[in-house]
């Protein structure tokens, strides 16, 4: 994308000195808010194509001095949120959602897509959350909480993969990731992103249909190709939505138990 140019001087044998405009590059721009796994894999791709990153927590921005090295993103304040051009990725628990700033996004500009990367786990991570318990699915509630459209993505996939799984266009154990919303343009800008960072991307329904890639879901964390991505989506069952996602609690608890590295455990 092109920014506001800069000047310099052209001239033409001995013929007065003319300005002209060049143009300059201007990186796109994405802020993370969350310096988590997720966050942090998500903000090495974005970093590897490209773009300006700006990472957020709960915080101070020295508190990323480390991650600022590492993945050479800049530390910000999740205020600078609200500036971020192209996209915002909120990876961060589900019960920290409600403890953003209110208005956080009343600046930020209608054409930013923000990313809700975030999955349910009551009782284990997130405590009890009413309007979920009841049925409503994590990026609905999300979305009510900040006041603000998202799209879901990120959520299917661990951040091992995310960092080390990302594929050339074709590849045949190039991993899909769902992408869900209500907004048609951010769901193709979102999945123009996923294409970008190595992997394919699937519009996968309203955000009310979001629950088919929640915790437990078929196509949750089991990193296939679009094909086997696809017919997962379709293969989920609304009324398996809770004990699904107990399983899934359960499996969490014994990797923490075992001390398992989730984001790198083989693919199945």
């Amino acid at each position: 994308m092109h920014g506001i140019g800069r000047w310099r001087r052209a001239c033409s044998g001995g013929k007065r000195q003319r300005r002209v405009r060049e143009p300059e590059i201007v990186m796109p721009r994405a802020v993370i808010i969350g310096s988590g796994n997720i966050g942090s894999a998500v903000a090495g791709r974005l970093k590897a194509i490209g773009y300006d990153v700006v990472m957020a927590n709960s915080r101070e921005p020295s508190s990323l001095t480390d991650h600022a090295r590492r993945l050479g993103i800049t530390p910000g304040t999740l205020e600078d949120a609200a500036g971020a051009a192209d996209f915002v990725l909120i990876a961060i628990p589900q019960h920290a959602v409600a403890k953003l700033p209110p208005r956080l996004f009343a600046r930020t500009s209608t054409e930013t897509v923000v990313l809700d990367a975030g999955n349910y786990y009551p009782r284990l991570r997130d405590g009890t959350i009413a309007e979920i318990d009841a049925g409503m699915p994590d990026s609905q509630w999300v979305e009510q909480q900040i006041g603000r459209p998202v799209i879901k993505m990120f959520n299917t996939i661990h951040a091992g993969r995310i960092a080390d799984a990302h594929r050339p266009p074709g590849a045949p154990d190039r991993i899909c990731l769902p992408v869900a919303g209500d907004d048609v343009a951010a769901k193709a800008r979102a999945v123009a992103l996923a294409d970008l960072i190595g992997f394919d991307g699937i519009d996968a329904g309203p955000l009310a249909q979001s629950w088919r890639q929640q915790p437990g879901m078929p196509v949750f964390c089991t990193h296939v190709p679009t094909a086997k991505a696809t017919a997962a989506l379709a293969q989920a069952r609304h009324d398996a939505v809770e004990a699904k996602r107990q399983e899934a609690l359960d499996r969490a608890r014994r990797w923490s138990r075992d001390g398992a590295d989730v984001g790198r455990l083989p693919a199945g």
